[in-house]
């Protein structure tokens, strides 16, 4: 089988084969170091799975990753990812991914995930799994960033960051107006008046640095 491992650098993505070789002995591999590679490398071979970095230049991963299980839905994909599972697993489960796994727990929990995909199930880490329980059971308090859609959540980091409405349109190919709109939502979701409250909560909640 061939696993397709994405991410935009080289010693990343050599740890990761040294690991999922170990994991999977019979495996051949190919790499790819941003989204529009993985998008043109997946229509060029025969990928029985991909382990995916959300945070790569371009395209954010979760772009990605919708648009991979879109023309490709069968196709198992592991996110690896250096944000807390808190701020992103949800959304990339939602999506479609077969795990999201932290970078720091990657050995541990890399070989584990493959396993239990290759055998046809899904891998959530424990305290994933835990939070996910919470809320179903209504005992978690969900944050207010939870409220947005994965675009608006996407613009609200920007803009939280200091990102001007120009630039945020530039980078996500659409017009200011469209970029305001979402702002305007993004406001009313998060009951807040200025792009100063936004920023504030955003680094209270570890959204940005």
């Amino acid at each position: 089988m061939q696993i397709m491992i994405a991410d935009d650098h080289a010693v990343v993505r050599r740890g990761l084969k040294e690991i999922l070789a170990d994991a999977v002995p019979a495996a051949d591999f190919c790499e790819a170091g941003n989204g529009d590679e993985v998008l043109n490398k997946l229509g060029k071979s025969s990928v029985a799975m991909l382990v995916l970095d959300i945070s790569m230049p371009g395209r954010s991963g979760v772009d990605v990753l919708r648009d991979v299980k879109r023309t490709y839905p069968r196709l198992p994909v592991i996110i690896l990812s250096c944000y807390p599972e808190d701020q992103y697993a949800v959304r990339c489960l939602r999506a479609g991914a077969a795990a999201y796994i932290n970078k720091d727990s990657a050995p541990e929990e890399l070989a584990i995930a493959i396993k239990k995909i290759l055998s046809g199930g899904r891998y959530v880490s424990a305290s994933l799994a835990e939070k996910l329980l919470s809320n179903l059971d209504g005992l978690g308090d969900k944050p207010l960033h939870e409220l947005l859609s994965d675009r608006e959540h996407e613009v609200m980091k920007m803009i939280a960051a200091g990102v001007s409405l120009t630039d945020i349109g530039d980078k996500l190919h659409v017009s200011v107006k469209t970029i305001s709109s979402y702002r305007a939502r993004i406001m009313e979701k998060m009951q807040m008046k200025t792009n100063a409250d936004l920023t504030r909560y955003a680094m209270t909640h570890g959204l940005i640095e």
